[in-house]
């Protein structure tokens, strides 16, 4: 008996895995509630003006409390944010999984949570989203951006870790 062929799908999902990135999350807060999610397909778009996308799962509570909220913002985790990576992915190793009291956070343009100790922050202004697929991208324009001078998680075949130059 052969063994079944992986779908197209699954191998897009295989490959993805493959590239390493940033590890942020995605925040905002209304009328709708505070949420919060981590996501690694955040990107610049555009320096000037300056832009950033974001994409999240439609089906995620955050994608349509972003729509209605007009703000977001983007905290890029640093390298001893691992558990809150997990937390806010919905995998806590202890404790309520999205809890805003793991950690400190400040209000930020339109009232967004902002976290303190990211490696770097974006608050942003809903510019417009794009449904494709089953994710809702969003694009941002950056009303604040700042770094703090930590190192930057990353996430590279399902693993965190930590990025290293090369020598020259």
């Amino acid at each position: 008996m052969s063994e079944p062929q992986p779908t197209l799908s699954h191998q897009f999902v295989e490959a993805m895995a493959a590239a390493a990135s940033g590890v942020s999350i995605v925040t905002t807060a209304g009328e709708t509630g505070r949420f919060g999610l981590t996501v690694s397909a955040v990107t610049s778009v555009s320096a000037e003006p300056p832009l950033l996308l974001a994409c999240i799962n439609r089906k995620s509570r955050i994608a349509e409390a972003i729509t209605a909220n007009k703000f977001f913002a983007a905290c890029l985790l640093s390298e001893h944010q691992v558990a809150l990576a997990l937390n806010f992915a919905g995998r806590p190793n202890h404790g309520v999984a999205y809890d805003f009291t793991a950690a400190d956070w400040r209000a930020g343009s339109g009232g967004v949570p902002v976290l303190q100790q990211a490696a770097a922050t974006f608050e942003l202004e809903l510019d417009s989203w794009h449904d494709a697929g089953t994710h809702r991208i969003f694009i941002g324009r950056v009303v604040v951006a700042a770094i703090s001078g930590l190192a930057t998680l990353a996430y590279h075949h399902r693993k965190f870790g930590r990025f290293q130059a090369f020598e020259n």
